[in-house]
Parts: C-alpha cells; structure tokens; sequence
C-alpha cells in the first residue's frame, strides 16, 4: 500500500524545497530582528536581596552568575509538594549538560531553578544523570516575584496572571484539563499543586557589581529551548501528537 502523502518528481520536490527556503530564509531573517529586539529591551536593576540553597551553599543571586556577566535561569517546574520534577522540565533540561560548557565558556552561566528543597533536586538529578547547577529558592520570593510561582490564594481569586497576563492559561482551567491532572499525578501531587508552578527562562545582567533583570519568557516562550521539538519540527510527520506522549528519559520502554 502505497503513502497517503502527496508524492513527485525529485524535479517537483527541489522546486517546492526552493519556495520553501526562500520561507525559512525569511523566518531567520525575523527571528535576528526578533533576538535584536530582545536584547534591546531596557535593564531593570535588581536591589532586593535573594537568597538560594547551592552545591556551594548558601548564595545570593549576585553569586549565582559564578564570576560571569550573565546570567540565565530556567524556572523548573519542581514545587515543595512535588515528588519528582515536571515531565516536561525534565525533557527541556535534558540538554542543559551539553550546552552548560559552551555557555560558561562565552561569559553565560545556566542555572535551574526551582522551589523544591535541595536534597530533593539533588536526588532527582541523580536519577536523571544530569550534573547542571541547580538551586533552590524554597522560602524566597524569587519564583513569586518572576512570576513562575503563586499561592492557593491567588488560586481561589483567579489573580493569578502568567506569562503577563490574568487567566487563559490551561493550568488555570477549573477542573483541571486531563494532562494537567496526568501530570500531577506523574509528579505525585494534585493538580492545583502542580498548577502553582509555571515554567519560564529569566536573563539577567551584572555590570559594575549591580544586577539587572533583562528579560523573561513563559509558556511557548520556551519552546525554542525545547531540543525534540526543533528535530521533531523537521521530521517528516513533525510534531505528530495527541495529547501527551512524551515520558521522563528513564520511563519509556524498551525499543
């Protein structure tokens, strides 16, 4: 039985790649306007003091850039009433050990982030095999403030505004959608515990000692850092999904 797809000369096939380079050409080109723009946006200094659990202890944000000039956080979805980290954290960080060298070796330390008590992120990194710096901001505004974090009370008001806006958000859903109750339950919590952490990337900034946020990305903000979904983008039946598929690294099956 013959593919349901449309097929061609390899003579058609190069002149419809032609027209499509000529599209993803295009879509660089806007993605560098984009990334200028992105670096252009104003610094916000930073006064208020943040305190995080470390390898090394305790530290201050300042200390978290690890004598670099910047300084990138990724928010992982690992609250204190979490079991496990988010599955889909989890399939984001699983490149940070490739790409943490490259960073630290162009002035960019990658930190992950989460709420979650250090001795928990630590075995969960064990687990994963990963080895990428990781804190915890437990008992700290940090997640709040950058907000990737919220409370039962938000919860109850629906003032809970993420990826700068109120509502609209499927985590904020009542009930809870089907894969935000998978989830949960993946990370051995509820579904409005699991909903009180959000994802995101921050950038910030040292200069002459002071700290500046630079920018912030939530949501499919993220899905740039996403590395299965870039390949999966150029596969040839891409993305291809129903609903969630994806597992942690260790809880597939054998293929």
């Amino acid at each position: 039985m013959g593919t349901m797809h449309k097929t061609g000369t390899r003579e058609e096939w190069l002149a419809a790649r032609l027209e499509l380079l000529s599209a993803e050409k295009a879509l660089t080109h806007r993605s560098d306007e984009v990334a200028q723009q992105r670096q252009a946006l104003p610094w916000v200094r930073i006064d208020k003091t943040y305190r995080f659990d470390t390898d090394e202890g305790q530290a201050t944000l300042a200390d978290l850039f690890k004598g670099r000039s910047q300084l990138l956080v990724y928010h992982f979805m690992f609250g204190p009433d979490y079991a496990a980290g988010c599955p889909s954290c989890s399939a984001i960080a699983d490149g940070f050990d490739g790409f943490v060298v490259h960073l630290a070796n162009h002035d960019v330390t990658l930190m992950a982030v989460s709420r979650a008590p250090l001795a928990r992120l630590h075995a969960y990194r064990q687990r994963m095999g990963w080895t990428f710096p990781w804190a915890s901001s437990l008992d700290g505004d940090f997640n709040f403030d950058f907000n990737v974090s919220f409370t039962e009370a938000q919860q109850r008001d629906d003032s809970v505004e993420y990826n700068y806006q109120r509502g609209g958000h499927a985590m904020d859903a009542k009930p809870a959608p089907e894969p935000v109750a998978q989830f949960a339950a993946a990370c051995g919590t509820d579904a409005p515990a699991y909903a009180r952490e959000r994802p995101g990337i921050s950038a910030f900034a040292m200069e002459d000692g002071a700290v500046y946020h630079t920018y912030s990305a939530y949501a499919r903000g993220v899905d740039g850092l996403w590395g299965m979904y870039q390949w999966l983008d150029r596969a040839p039946l891409g993305r291809n999904e129903a609903g969630i598929w994806w597992r942690r690294h260790d809880e597939y099956g054998a293929r």
